[in-house]
């Protein structure tokens, strides 16, 4: 299995409710269903993929050959009622992202390559060990954003129907709707309950913003990242370039309230920074695995730190990651999200997908960060409040020494400074 362009999508980056959902379309060939044409096509068409490609070969410790027998000894009338058949099936996995889409849901989950997306600009999941539906993290500048969403936010209503035990696809659709409309969300966050009305808009999202920072240790390069887009490797290699040029004296990357996204752009990134090493490797459920390496030519060797926290997830963390195990980046911040499952994302016949985790992905030292999440070399900790007033009411000071966390990232970043120059007269 290789990394590709095309076929391998992040778990982390579950349900994006703007317009896309999860990272890329990987569009591999169909199941070869004994049933053609007909709901039990359908269904014998999505249990021959999980059977192929599922990454946990005891299936939840299922008999997955009698769950075959159990759903085709029905009867079905329509694809409707194939889809509720589908949704039950896969619901034995116990699997929050490997998850099936009608026709609507996966039109919506196409990547809009122009960046503009439509909705409230959130990316949620189900938490794997509550199951209670999580924000992941708030994309910038969207509503979701704008109207004080947290990364951990659990989200308990919508539109005062109750989230408990409902679907990730559910609760997409219902969050879901034209710019200029509204939904609201109640949300529990450290056992308080939250109401939020959010209108939905049209979003024009440009993955990377970057300026020159005024430091005590001279003109540091600060870069933020929003989300790994198809286009974010090239505007990060426009950002690096134009600070090479002025002659920063070292970089600030902020990962922080990055959801991830594609997986070849957080690959494609980490090759600008890394000169040799492991970026990341895979691994199916037969042992099978491929692994990235860089290839030499990075943009750039001066002295990196990565900004994260618990929003950093997915492409967030394979980047950080292979960074920090490499010894190319030190860390300052919290904890991130810890979020290690590859999907692939399959058209079905009528239609309408699914999405199977068919992998799990590992940072060069061969972490699991699954659940576990990347822990910082310096920890900056800022409670809920500081960091909504700093998201949402101070954004001047982003990435400015009034920001807590670059300012701790200028202070590591000039003692790496130093001590590779003390290095470099050594020798």
């Amino acid at each position: 299995m290789g990394i590709t362009r095309n076929g391998l999508v992040l778990g982390a980056t579950a349900v994006t409710l703007s317009t896309i959902a999860v990272t890329t379309l990987g569009i591999h060939s169909q199941g070869q269903a004994l049933f053609k044409n007909d709901p039990k096509g359908l269904i014998d068409e999505v249990w021959q993929i999980v059977d192929h490609s599922y990454v946990d070969g005891t299936f939840n410790k299922l008999d997955w050959q009698n769950v075959r027998r159990e759903y085709l000894s029905k009867s079905y009338s329509s694809n409707l009622e194939a889809y509720k058949s589908i949704r039950e099936m896969l619901k034995k996995l116990n699997d929050p992202y490997t998850r099936f889409m009608n026709p609507e849901e996966f039109k919506s989950l196409q990547v809009d390559t122009s960046g503009e997306l439509t909705g409230i600009g959130i990316t949620i999941g189900q938490d794997e060990k509550t199951k209670k539906l999580t924000v992941i993290a708030p994309i910038e500048d969207t509503p979701a954003f704008k109207a004080g969403l947290l990364a951990k936010d659990i989200i308990t209503k919508i539109n005062g129907k109750s989230t408990e035990g409902m679907d990730t696809n559910v609760a997409v659709s219902l969050i879901r709707g034209e710019a200029g409309t509204s939904v609201n969300l109640t949300i529990n966050r450290n056992n308080q309950q939250k109401d939020f009305k959010i209108t939905r808009a049209k979003i024009e999202i440009h993955p990377v913003k970057y300026s020159q920072q005024k430091t005590p240790i001279g003109n540091v390069g600060y870069i933020r990242l929003n989300q790994f887009s198809a286009n974010a490797g090239k505007e990060m290699q426009n950002a690096i370039t134009n600070l090479e040029n002025k002659q920063v004296v070292g970089y600030v990357l902020d990962l922080r309230n990055n959801p991830g996204g594609l997986l070849f752009a957080s690959v494609e990134i980490a090759k600008m920074w890394l000169d040799k090493g492991t970026i990341v490797s895979t691994r199916e459920r037969q042992g099978n695995g491929d692994r990235e390496i860089a290839d030499g030519h990075p943009l750039t060797n001066k002295q990196l730190v990565i900004l994260v926290d618990k929003g950093s997830a997915s492409a967030s963390e394979i980047l950080s990651g292979a960074l920090q195990d490499n010894k190319r980046a030190e860390l300052v911040g919290t904890r991130t999200f810890g979020k290690g499952l590859v999907q692939s994302v399959r058209p079905l016949e009528d239609g309408s997908g699914m999405a199977v985790t068919i992998a799990k992905y590992y940072t060069p030292l061969n972490h699991d960060i699954n659940k576990r999440g990347i822990e910082p070399d310096v920890k900056v900790e800022l409670t809920d409040a500081q960091r909504q007033n700093l998201w949402l009411h101070e954004r001047d000071k982003i990435g400015t020494l009034q920001d807590p966390q670059f300012a701790k990232a200028v202070e590591v970043l000039g003692k790496e400074i130093a001590a590779k120059g003390n290095t470099n007269a050594q020798k």
